[in-house]
């Protein structure tokens, strides 16, 4: 269309033809343009020939007009018709509908208040309702929005705003829990990240001091083969300055005291290898007490309490071994008055029963009961002496159970063949 309109427009105004005249070079223009042209070029002309001189604006030649002007040019009629046509087709037209096509929507249906067409009417889904004419319809509803506006009273305003403020409110007093309950929330959280982390701390407290006690453990015994090597390169590098020494008095001199420091760090004993034991050790504590700590106690949530328990051996088992068994010479010597009580005891009661069976027999019970009170005090003295003993001997432990087990085994022999040797001589009687 706009290719069209620019064939239909004249060169000289660039409007749509009006009127449009053929001059004589076939060049078509407005006849207002052409008698605009014409004044021109006979207000300049000098002589007033029979024929009106025109130079075409296109191709620029020029043309004879008749006397009579620009009326007797004859009418480009078909370019005329094709304008009229093509400004008929610009004009708006009405809408059609959107289910029957270009049908004009001319009708106006007063149940569905909607436009419709012939068609939407006779064969449509409007079939049968009531129409009208859609100028009549604008006429008769033209008065309905001052009547509408009518209804919308002072009353009615007054309720809507206070319906507004009501619901403002609301809103402003809901989002005022929310943001208590999220602060809430927050302060909550805080609280347990704040007790978590000085578990935490704790914990890691604890693995600190066993920490410390790893290092007060090691680090004497490393410092000390860290001295037993240094001696012994000393003592390398002198045996190798000796054996290079030329005079003889010099180099007796040398190897007797190369001898004498050779000999002494022989005799130094070699620190023992300590294998501590980290207990109890943090995933299976933690898996084993944590799962049960609620939110609620979780300011009760245990924290461990972390030892180190040292094991000795390598090249110093033998002094350890001499220390358990002082250890053992020690505990046994504590418990030796109590076993000879015990002993006595029972030997009495062996030869009360021997010599009257009958009386001796509730005399055995009471003497029972009262052995039984006598063991009972006795226990508790035993326990109390072991577990001072135990707790001084700790870190000979390993060695120490296996020896004084050993002893006590022997030691128990020899008390029952002792006992056997008695209870023979008595009934041999």
């Amino acid at each position: 269309m706009d290719n069209l309109e620019e064939d239909l427009t004249c060169s000289v105004c660039y409007c749509l033809f009006s009127d449009p005249r053929v001059l004589p070079c076939s060049h078509t223009f407005c006849k207002t343009c052409l008698d605009n042209l014409l004044q021109v070029s006979t207000n300049y002309s000098i002589w007033r020939p029979l024929r009106l001189p025109l130079k075409c604006p296109n191709c620029r030649s020029v043309v004879e007009l008749p006397p009579a002007g620009v009326d007797a040019l004859p009418t480009n009629v078909s370019l005329r018709a094709i304008v009229e046509k093509y400004q008929m087709d610009s004009e708006p037209r009405p809408p059609s509908c959107p289910e029957h096509h270009r049908q004009p929507l001319n009708m106006y249906c007063i149940q569905d208040r909607q436009l419709i067409c012939g068609l939407c009417l006779t064969v449509g889904q409007h079939h049968g309702h009531p129409i009208d004419d859609l100028q009549a319809a604008f006429i008769r509803e033209k008065q309905t929005p001052s009547q509408l506006l009518k209804r919308l009273s002072e009353e009615r305003w007054a309720q809507v705003c206070e319906l507004g403020e009501q619901l403002e409110q609301e809103k402003a007093r809901c989002e005022g829990v929310v943001r208590q309950d999220r602060q809430e929330v927050n302060q909550f959280f805080q609280t347990l990240e704040v007790v978590l982390a000085r578990k935490r701390q704790a914990c890691l407290d604890a693995l600190d001091k066993a920490g410390a006690e790893v290092s007060r453990a090691y680090d004497p015994l490393i410092h000390q083969v860290k001295e037993l090597q240094e001696e012994q390169l000393d003592l390398v590098s002198l045996g190798s300055s000796v054996e290079d020494e030329d005079s003889p008095l010099v180099f007796l001199e040398k190897v007797h005291l190369f001898r004498e420091r050779v000999e002494e760090f022989i005799k130094t004993p070699l620190p023992s290898v300590m294998t501590l034991s980290v207990t109890p050790r943090a995933a299976e504590y933690l898996q084993q007490h944590w799962p049960v700590v609620t939110i609620g106690s979780l300011e009760e949530a245990p924290v461990p309490k972390v030892c180190c328990c040292a094991r000795c051996g390598g090249a110093g088992s033998e002094a350890g071994g001499d220390r358990s068994s002082r250890g053992v010479q020690d505990v046994w010597a504590e418990l030796k008055p109590t076993m000879l009580v015990v002993l006595l005891g029972l030997l009495l009661l062996l030869v009360v029963l021997w010599m009257n069976p009958v009386g001796g027999a509730s005399l055995g019970f009471s003497l029972m009961s009262r052995l039984s009170h006598l063991v009972h005090s006795l226990s508790s003295v035993l326990v109390t002496c072991v577990w001072d003993t135990v707790g001084t001997a700790y870190t000979t432990a390993g060695v120490a159970v296996d020896k004084w087990s050993s002893q006590l085994s022997a030691v128990g022999v020899r008390v029952f063949e002792h006992l056997a040797a008695l209870f023979k001589t008595l009934t041999s009687r």
